[in-house]
């Protein structure tokens, strides 16, 4: 039997929006009551005249067993007896309008595989975990000052059986963690797998927010994929969908007859742009409802962080919109507070109830201290992705080299800001569809300038301060833009050039993960010195990144133009000689082998603000990374 006072106490947080833990209260839970077993049931549907659960065990008939009405809290409960997991149900709902609905379980732990929309019966605690030792070592681990690279990854497009039909996620765990395990990525980033009706909307506007979707099979089979990137050394980060829902009839949408989890003000929760409604931010069910998602998944699954999307559509209320469509705040702004206070409060709660998660948010706009905790005004995140950098770059290394030079801010700018936020460098999913090219098809040029722009890009961004993100595919150079409903075009890799993109990302991921002056201290700027923004002429830039450890600093030199430079003149602040420890030009890469292969020795003469300097060949649309080495002479011999 529940516990009274326990209960009461639930409820009572739940109406305040501090209840952390509703799916343990409300959904449909094993549960034995005077002796029989089966499962009780518990709603939150304050406007409904009835409630009943209706599922094949009953004929679908709404008169056999109705739920209860506590009290004028509006939750309805229930107990039926010899319901066994696998159930399927949903609630028949009388509205205030004497209209009769079909609604799925909003904290439904599974579902039926679309097109069917019912929820599934299905318990929450049978899976017995084998990430101890992944999970001790999370607590420990600073974040901030770690190699963090991650794989974005859509399942059924990576790889299927044929188009809609798809692995299991334990199938899938097979295939994919080797795979990105071998890359040497730090992390896996799934678009949602909250339950949703469209294959093509990625899960992002979603039915069923406790439910990992059933393409792929039961939310035991994605707690082993968890499981099993864990014990392999990989996080796992969800992308997490609070900003809006989809209006499917068995969803959300006038759940019980009237706005309940959208706004009622149809101005405020309509999102035109998407053909979505908005959450009611200020409206404490709800805060309860989402804050608990957020922390089911964390909990429940053993996830890694979250991945929160469109952020900058939670805090302003024009966003998407035309005149007309919103309204200004109650001081004139157009700010969206509710959503604001929101998003405090729902950090606050997970870092509390979950500390050490990622908590990233895709914020595209200049809202300050996003980042920053909430004590200080902060949003609360502890990430946040660099909209700002992704769109300056792409429009950028797009231009002919001939053209470069008269947008060569666009390659500087970022870093007038790199640290104002922690910050994740982003080429996601979005960069590279639906007309946008792939990365690779980005890039202009003829075919070996195509993979040599790449190459220059991605070394860039690994040398840049900022956590990183690159969409599935973009590894081996995947020529086609993302194609949803297709998995990857995997027999490139039959093919020289991106089977040498492949083993390149893979060596760049090594040097990354091997050298502390990449991410040691990527959110200070003690970590980054400029030696040359400014030869816009020849699209060269030159900078250092720094560790705690002095004698870790990398000299990284970028040339976004298809010439050679000999002898080139680049200023290092420190005496000795200098190695090449990676080029994008490499022949192993195939690149055209413009390296520097023996000890560069520095010269005594200041330059580029440095006392020192080097000479060095500069190869064609490459990157070269640059390392003082103690005793070269000893290692020469």
């Amino acid at each position: 039997m529940l516990n009274q006072a326990s209960v009461e106490h639930d409820i009572y947080l739940f109406h305040q929006g501090n209840l952390r833990y509703s799916y343990q209260l409300f959904g449909a839970h094993p549960h034995t009551e005077d002796g029989e077993e089966g499962y009780r049931f518990a709603l939150w549907a304050p406007n409904a005249k009835q409630v009943s659960v209706v599922g094949d065990f009953n004929n679908w008939n709404g008169s056999k067993h109705p739920l209860k009405k506590m009290n004028d809290n509006g939750i309805w409960y229930g107990f039926i007896p010899d319901l066994k997991e696998g159930t399927i149900y949903k609630y028949e709902i009388l509205t205030p309008h004497g209209h009769l609905r079909l609604k799925a379980d909003p904290y439904g732990f599974s579902s039926e595989l679309r097109p069917n929309t019912a929820s599934v019966t299905y318990p929450l605690n049978k899976y017995s975990w084998n990430d101890q030792q992944w999970m001790k070592r999370r607590e420990k681990i600073n974040i901030y000052e770690s190699p963090t690279s991650i794989y974005e990854l859509h399942l059924g497009s990576w790889k299927n059986i044929e188009t809609e039909v798809y692995y299991n996620y334990r199938e899938y765990a097979d295939m994919v963690i080797p795979y990105v395990k071998e890359l040497g990525y730090s992390h896996i980033e799934l678009l949602p797998i909250t339950e949703h009706p469209f294959d093509r909307s990625w899960g992002y506007q979603t039915t069923g927010y406790y439910a990992a979707t059933s393409r792929y099979g039961t939310p035991d089979d994605f707690r082993y994929f968890v499981d099993q990137c864990h014990q392999n050394g990989l996080g796992v980060i969800l992308d997490w969908v609070p900003a809006h829902f989809c209006k499917d009839e068995h969803g959300l949408r006038r759940f019980d007859g009237e706005a309940l989890y959208e706004y009622q003000d149809p101005i405020k929760a309509e999102k035109p742009q998407w053909g979505t409604l908005t959450f009611d931010f200020g409206r404490n069910e709800v805060q309860s409802f989402l804050i608990s998602n957020a922390i089911y998944w964390l909990k429940e699954f053993h996830l890694d962080g979250l991945r929160v999307d469109a952020v900058a559509s939670m805090l302003y209320l024009d966003f998407g919109k035309e005149e007309g469509q919103w309204q200004l705040n109650e001081y004139g702004g157009r700010e969206n507070l509710e959503a604001v206070e929101f998003i405090k409060k729902m950090n606050e709660a997970i870092f509390e109830e979950v500390p050490n998660v990622l908590m990233m948010a895709e914020e595209s706009t200049s809202w300050p201290l996003v980042s920053a905790p909430t004590y200080i005004g902060g949003l609360g995140f502890n990430y946040k992705w660099n909209m700002g950098w992704m769109n300056d770059m792409l429009k950028y290394i797009e231009m002919d080299p001939i053209h470069r030079k008269h947008h060569h801010n666009l390659i500087t700018f970022s870093l007038y800001y790199a640290f104002n936020e922690n910050f994740v460098l982003p080429i996601s999913h979005d960069e590279i569809v639906h007309g946008k090219k792939s990365l690779l098809n980005k890039m202009p040029g003829d075919y070996w300038k195509k993979f040599a722009n790449l190459r220059a890009f991605l070394a860039f961004m690994y040398a840049h301060p900022g956590k990183k993100l690159l969409m599935m595919g973009t590894e081996f150079g995947q020529f086609d833009e993302w194609k949803d409903l297709e998995d990857l075009d995997w027999e490139l890799l039959d093919y020289e050039s991106h089977a040498s993109t492949l083993e390149y990302v893979k060596e760049l991921h090594q040097l990354y993960n091997d050298m502390p002056a990449l991410w040691e201290l990527d959110h200070s700027e003690e970590g980054f010195f400029w030696i040359d923004p400014n030869n816009y002429e020849q699209s060269i830039v030159s900078f250092a990144r720094n560790s705690r450890n002095k004698n870790d600093q990398l000299i990284i030199v970028c040339n976004f133009t298809p010439e050679v430079y000999h002898n080139y003149k680049v200023g290092v602040p420190h005496e000795g000689s200098y190695k090449e420890v990676f080029t994008s030009d490499s022949t192993h890469f195939g690149g055209s082998g413009q390296t520097n292969g023996l000890y560069l020795e520095t010269k005594a003469d200041p330059w580029q603000g440095q006392n020192q300097h080097i000479e060095m060949t500069i190869p064609p649309l490459a990157v070269s990374f640059l390392k003082r080495t103690s005793s070269p002479k000893e290692e020469i011999e």
